[in-house]
């Protein structure tokens, strides 16, 4: 497989791990600290932190297993 087709399997698994993350997140938060706090920056912003990082983790554990069963080459 080419690079960029790689790139782009990893993009778009890394931008769906964070969207799920993103919204199963969001009921919990808005759930345990209240919609008034939710509306402030430093919730959301450790929010988001946390959606990257978890993203970060899974992506790059879903591209080894790819790799580790031959579906792709890198």
């Amino acid at each position: 497989m080419e690079r960029k087709w790689i790139l782009l399997i990893a993009v778009i698994i890394f931008m769906l791990f964070t969207l799920l993350i993103l919204r199963l997140a969001r009921g919990y938060y808005k759930k345990e600290y209240g919609a008034k706090m939710w509306k402030q920056w430093p919730l959301k912003l450790s929010n988001w932190q946390a959606a990257i990082f978890y993203s970060l983790v899974l992506t790059s554990i879903v591209m080894f297993l790819l790799k580790w069963t031959k579906v792709i080459t890198f």
